[in-house]
């Protein structure tokens, strides 16, 4: 693993494919993708990762999915959030922002 990567900590993947999918649906590869982007490459979802949470998420009803054409006309499964997706999205923001705070304030403790 490169040293700029790290692993996700438990919970957090769930999060990560929720806000990638909040402003629009994606493939598989594309949310992959997107994480990587938004964490500027700290966090990589691999495919045995991925897929197990996205089927999860949506028997959750937190997704829905359908079959399209992605970019290089190859068959793709598009996920897309649902109405109770984006209230776990802002439940599951919240909960990081208390984390993160409380991570935050440990480490500047003297």
């Amino acid at each position: 693993m490169p040293p700029d990567q790290t692993n996700l900590l438990q919970g957090t993947l769930d999060m990560m494919i929720l806000k990638a999918l909040a402003l629009s649906e994606m493939h598989g590869l594309g949310i992959s993708r997107r994480i990587e982007q938004i964490t500027q490459g700290t966090f990589q979802v691999k495919p045995g990762s991925l897929f197990p949470a996205l089927h999860r998420m949506e028997e959750q009803g937190w997704l829905v999915s359908h079959w399209g054409e992605s970019d290089n006309s190859r068959r793709a499964k598009y996920y897309k959030l649902t109405g109770a997706g984006r209230r776990q999205l802002e439940a599951e923001t919240r909960r990081w922002g208390r984390i993160a705070l409380a991570i935050t304030r440990t480490l500047e403790a003297s």
